[in-house]
């Protein structure tokens, strides 16, 4: 079996980006060919939200997101202990584009 080599990948970003943003709900819709994740902000009083980004990607890397999220979230509680679901959103919440 051969060595496989290891490429170092440099990424930029500029300060907006590395900051991030805060989400507090997530929308996901599909198609055969993308999948698509809206982060969003929403206050409920009084209540309003806002689309804070949209990342789009392939089925297979959705997968392997679900994968590394799984695998990152196992390792957060062996650290840390379980992780408390927050409440749910009300059932009748409606989100109007």
């Amino acid at each position: 079996m051969s060595e496989q080599k290891r490429i170092e990948i440099k990424v930029q970003a500029d300060i907006t980006v590395q900051e991030g943003v805060y989400s507090n709900f997530a929308k996901i819709t599909h198609t055969a060919d993308e999948v698509t994740l809206d982060f969003l902000y929403i206050n409920f009083d009084p209540p309003f939200g806002r689309l804070r980004t949209r990342v789009i990607l392939s089925p297979g890397h959705a997968k392997r997101l679900l994968a590394a999220l799984t695998e990152n979230l196992q390792k957060y509680e062996t650290n840390f202990g379980p992780i408390t679901t927050p409440m749910q959103p009300p059932p009748d919440l409606g989100l109007i584009q």
